[in-house]
């Protein structure tokens, strides 16, 4: 297979392999819509002792955008394989998919494109300390704002430039996330992350019905504190209300589940339900 090794200041990185349409390569056309238009979606997974976690849920979820941007969803099969012959072996790391329309003519009309470009990626798992889960995070605000488009929210799609003009915002590695907003100033996630509050006993997190997107993760949240007789409720969430919060964390897939210890000016105790929903989560092999 075709290797790309990244340099690394503090230990070898391991390399980087590519499956371009099930080829060992590194390269796309630049004729490619995702190249062009960002006219695609990609999965960010997990993988622990050679097995994607959540991979059920993270191919519905891309099969549900591909139905939703009218792009055509290659056979599981293929992912199977694919993903396979990228994870076998291999202890701890990040598989990235990433389906884009494919190629097609000059404009913004679909018609024609195709077939779809898949890509699997192995990567480096990325070197997060492990006192982020057990003594916590700090979280800031972000000036950048999500607009509202109801008809891709939820989508994990490539369009990412709000996500990286906020993560722009700060180089303070003592910060770990930043909370976006939308133009109403209402919470709806983090730059990488789903967020979620405890409320005495439940958890709310909020509706992305206009914009944001819903995080394999958080779904498995969801679905293990339902699991765990946890109400969860997913609403519009004002911003004043993570001041009186209970507790605070955020997910998503390869994190799995972070306390919020400070945001901004205000302090957080880590509630037992933390501690028991990351032990679930383990448990149901959905984190690392």
């Amino acid at each position: 297979m075709t290797e790309v090794t990244a340099a690394s200041s503090r230990a070898p990185a391991p390399s980087l392999v590519y499956l371009v349409n099930g080829l060992p390569s590194n390269v796309i056309p630049v004729t490619d819509r995702g190249f062009q238009y960002a006219d695609g979606l990609f999965e960010t997974i997990a993988v622990a002792d050679g097995e994607p976690l959540l991979f059920d849920r993270h191919l519905e979820r891309l099969a549900r955008g591909c139905a939703k941007l009218g792009i055509t969803m290659p056979a599981r099969e293929l992912f199977e394989a694919e993903a396979g012959r990228l994870c076998g072996g291999r202890e701890r790391q990040v598989l990235k998919i990433t389906l884009t329309r494919g190629s097609g003519g000059r404009g913004y009309r679909p018609d024609g494109a195709g077939p779809p470009t898949r890509v699997l990626a192995a990567l480096p798992w990325p070197d997060y300390p492990e006192m982020h889960r057990t003594q916590g995070t700090t979280l800031r605000l972000c000036r950048t704002r999500l607009g509202s488009n109801p008809d891709l929210a939820g989508l994990k799609h490539l369009a990412r430039l709000e996500q990286v003009l906020a993560r722009g915002e700060w180089t303070d590695d003592a910060v770990q996330e930043g909370l976006m907003l939308d133009e109403e100033s209402q919470v709806i996630e983090g730059t990488m992350s789903n967020v979620f509050l405890i409320r005495g006993e439940a958890l709310v997190t909020p509706r992305l019905d206009r914009c944001g997107v819903a995080g394999v993760m958080r779904e498995a949240v969801i679905a293990c504190a339902e699991r765990m007789g946890v109400r969860c409720d997913e609403r519009p969430v004002a911003l004043d209300e993570l001041c009186s919060a209970d507790g605070l964390f955020v997910t998503n897939s390869l994190i799995g589940l972070w306390p919020v210890r400070r945001f901004e000016q205000h302090s957080y105790a880590i509630p037992p339900l933390i501690p028991a929903l990351l032990a679930r989560l383990r448990e149901a092999h959905a984190c690392v």
